[in-house]
């Protein structure tokens, strides 16, 4: 690779026939400022304005799977040594037979493949075959229920087989949410204890595995750290005889034969909630070299309503709730030695999916997130509300809180003989506050990672730094989708010197961009319709 070129990112933009363009990020190698990406697009302009929002219901309408590669229509150069497949995961069917989903979660799980040659481009999507796929398609309907949708009962089954069932909801393995990756095999997750491993070769589903036959864990999330030496760390809850548990995973890096997936995996720290019987939702957790950091949030579990919600006939979403009097709580937890820190940070009440990095610097440790200051959100997603348009949807759009990225500083160091009532912070890097105002207590008031000029993109999501490259580490620049509509639909560049944004709008084509720069150097069509997505990986070629 020639040197100049060696700083690299792919990252993947959609939007579907007659609606606006969406965005996806995914990371290819690289280095801190000369980047590229690869951003898949498929049509119209770009809603810029909080009234008249352009429908997107063909974002969440189901589609055909493409089981075989197609070709794209290249134009300008796709730079020819990235070579390698980028796998990307969300909900593609939203119905069987007569019945449909309620949330955009439920729907089945598509996995997609953009493979990348010689600077070609082909393009091919798989139903996952999981378990609720194939039981829904037997029977062309939802036997299975999702996290916003209760499957009713059986009426092949008797009164005594239907009684019994509402009392028993199975976990749902429809892993729609991330490709991600264990001891260099590649799997596709939800947040149950269910993962499929999968073939990038040909999207093809190869195997169910259960967390909980190898941990005493009754799920983990999508969104897994990685050490460099390829270990991985996640999180997952326990429901048994201590009660509720939020658990530290550790997978070894390497497998002991060929049939190996998960063995080795270890609880390392287990971390109680601060209320049992309403424990937090997590999406996913922040790591810096030394620290495993979890975000202990308001948004809420009640465990009574989750257990009891198939006798009552609601879906599981209806146990999740916002206490917007709940503080936020950061556990830090030694990566060495599965220690939790005595001392506690706190902040205000915040909602937290997705972290940006953590790293440790000068006796601090700087945790940067994307935050919004309500965690309602997630209940504005129901299908109904995404395939509304004109008034409607805006109506829906205003009621939502955008999230914006925000920096939090930790002092590590907090000893009795630290003096309380006064910022902590001598990092002059940032202008966060962390006051000690209690034996274990520290208050933490964020700063903000932006500008004003950020405002105008509806926020930032679903962010991306080089992560081989600055995971854990100090860093300058990420990316992120702008969402002036319910999901993104703009690419962002943020440079953390100055705060300064780039940003590109773009329309149907799969894009190449210099990332430095933003400016286009190739495109590449793709011929069929793609729903929305969540996350996933690039595979590169070997």
């Amino acid at each position: 690779m020639p040197q100049h070129l060696n700083r690299i990112q792919v990252r993947i933009l959609t939007r579907p026939l007659q609606s606006l363009h969406f965005v996806f990020l995914q990371p290819f190698g690289g280095g801190l400022a000369g980047v590229f990406w690869i951003i898949v697009l498929l049509q119209n302009p770009i809603v810029t304005a909080v009234k008249g929002l352009e429908a997107i219901a063909p974002l969440v309408r189901s589609v055909e799977e493409t089981p075989e590669p197609i070709s794209t229509e290249v134009q300008g150069i796709i730079p020819p040594w990235i070579n390698g497949k980028l796998l990307r995961n969300g909900p593609g069917k939203f119905e069987f037979g007569n019945t449909h989903y309620n949330h955009w979660f439920d729907g089945m799980a598509m996995l997609h493949q953009f493979k990348i040659e010689k600077g070609q481009v082909t393009y091919m999507s798989r139903f996952l075959r999981s378990d609720a796929y194939k039981k829904n398609s037997e029977r062309d309907r939802i036997v299975m229920s999702e996290f916003g949708t209760l499957a009713m009962p059986d009426p092949c089954k008797n009164l005594y087989q239907r009684f019994i069932s509402l009392f028993h909801m199975d976990p749902s393995d429809n892993a729609n949410v991330n490709f991600v990756k264990y001891k260099r095999d590649y799997y596709v997750s939800t947040e149950t204890n269910f993962m499929h491993r999968v073939s990038p070769e040909n999207l093809e589903t190869l195997e169910k595995v259960d967390w909980s036959k190898f941990i005493a864990v009754n799920g983990a999330t999508a969104h897994p750290h990685y050490d460099h030496d390829g270990t991985t760390y996640n999180m997952g809850n326990s429901y048994g005889s201590k009660g509720f548990l939020y658990n530290i995973i550790r997978v070894p890096p390497e497998k002991t034969d060929a049939t190996d997936t998960l063995q080795g995996a270890k609880v390392f720290c287990s971390i109680v909630p601060a209320n049992r019987s309403h424990p937090s939702y997590y999406h996913s957790f922040a790591m810096s070299e030394n620290y495993v950091v979890f975000i202990e949030q308001p948004i809420k579990l009640d465990v009574l309503k989750i257990v009891t919600c198939k006798l009552r006939g609601k879906a599981l979403s209806d146990g999740i709730y916002w206490d917007p009097k709940q503080e936020t709580v950061f556990h830090l937890v030694d990566k060495h030695t599965g220690e939790i820190s005595s001392v506690k940070y706190y902040t205000n009440a915040i909602c937290v999916f997705h972290q940006i990095n953590a790293f440790e610097e000068g006796g601090f440790l700087m945790l940067d997130m994307c935050c919004s200051d309500d965690g309602q959100n997630i209940n504005n997603y129901l299908i109904q509300n995404l395939r509304k348009s004109g008034e409607a949807l805006d109506e829906v759009y205003n009621t939502i809180c955008r999230t914006f990225p925000r920096r939090f500083v930790l002092p590590l160091d907090v000893t009795s003989e630290t003096p309380t009532g006064q910022n902590l912070n001598t990092q002059p890097s940032s202008k966060a506050t962390c006051v000690k105002i209690s034996k274990d207590k520290v208050f933490c008031q964020h700063e903000d990672l932006h500008g004003e000029d950020l405002h105008k993109y509806g926020g930032l999501e679903f962010p991306q730094i080089n992560y081989d490259g600055y995971n854990t580490r100090p860093y300058r620049y990420f990316y992120g989708c702008g969402f002036q509509h319910l999901v993104g639909d703009s690419l962002l560049k943020m440079d953390l010197k100055g705060k300064t944004l780039k940003v590109c709008d773009k329309g149907t084509f799969l894009l190449v961009l210099d990332a430095k720069t933003m400016e286009e150097l190739g495109r590449a069509s793709v011929p069929v319709n793609m729903p929305y997505g969540f996350h996933g990986v690039f595979n590169a070629a070997i």
